[in-house]
């Protein structure tokens, strides 16, 4: 088990009225899996004195909904809320996280490809104070199409370098939560798939207690929602943005360096191989841009540190 971070806005254990959870699967078409995952939870020994599985089926179109009515018939743990339309990935979630009946909340996917067995390791995670325990896509058997693994590298490092955290997992989809914690940041978090990438940076930037859990990831059950080139892009705007709303000069320091570095080397030019020596307008164009870039990272961290007075 690694832990990223220390507790710092909730060093307290939960209390012991605590000791129930919601399972939150959010479901979009996922006839092929949704039926194993429902029963595995329903058969976890998770010590606690209620456990709810909440199921929010997303307005799925394939015989999903229907499975689901036979599940709740069978088993009593089970609750199913029926969206009338697809709305996202987050959408659901943030459905199921206000419809929850307890104070800690676990996610998983419908797809079968998370250790639903994991799930009591993370709740006492949580339980002990933790703001967010995520199960971390690094066990020994993991299975992440490679046509994918270089973008996921490529973003996971992006967003290391700017939250100033190594991130094992960036959007882990088996989590389990403090359920104030992620309502609290109810008004930033998409509809779509980057709801767990934004709520680690939001946790990452904040200093919010996050503490990780190494897991297997199973190949999936059923096609991928993925679009790998346009959620590629959305998620590389996102990490930006969602920096820039918390640490904005971690976003505008290099590029101040950047077109800083360009202003030295034009200036050098102009001095050094202009003859006679003479600043030209790229120089001074660069040296303006250098001073505009850092005076707005100097009043966006300005104005994210007021915000939080």
């Amino acid at each position: 088990m690694t832990k990223p971070i220390e507790a710092a806005t909730s060093n307290e254990a939960l209390s012991s009225t605590a000791r129930a959870a919601t399972i939150v699967v959010p479901a979009y078409n996922e006839e092929g899996g949704i039926e194993g995952v429902v029963r595995r939870l329903a058969g976890l020994e998770l010590g606690l004195s209620a456990v709810e599985i909440l199921v929010v089926d997303d307005g799925s179109t394939d015989g999903t909904g229907a499975l689901l009515q036979q599940l709740s018939a069978e088993i009593d743990t089970l609750e199913v809320i029926v969206k009338p339309r697809n709305e996202g990935y987050g959408a659901a979630l943030l459905t199921g996280f206000s419809a929850a009946k307890h104070e800690i909340v676990v996610i998983t996917d419908a797809d079968g490809t998370y250790p639903e067995d994991r799930i009591g390791e993370l709740v006492k995670i949580v339980e002990g104070g933790t703001e967010m325990a995520i199960g971390a896509r690094i066990g020994a058997d993991v299975h992440i199409p490679l046509i994918r693994r270089p973008a996921k590298a490529f973003l996971r490092m992006l967003a290391s370098y700017l939250a100033e955290f190594k991130i094992p997992d960036l959007n882990s989809g088996l989590r389990a939560f403090q359920k104030p914690f992620v309502l609290k940041y109810r008004g930033i978090l998409p509809k779509g798939f980057s709801f767990t990438t934004t709520i680690t940076l939001a946790a990452l930037t904040n200093s919010h207690s996050i503490e990780y859990l190494p897991i297997d990831y199973a190949a999936r059950k059923g096609r991928s929602k993925i679009r790998p080139i346009r959620d590629t892009l959305g998620f590389l705007a996102l990490i930006i943005k969602t920096v820039m709303y918390f640490n904005p000069l971690r976003v505008f320091y290099p590029m101040t360096w950047f077109v800083g570095l360009g202003f030295l080397a034009s200036l050098g030019y102009d001095i050094f191989y202009e003859s006679p020596a003479n600043l030209g307008d790229k120089t001074v164009l660069l040296f303006v841009a250098t001073m505009q870039i850092l005076t707005l990272g100097l009043f966006a961290d300005l104005i994210c540190k007021r915000a939080r007075l």
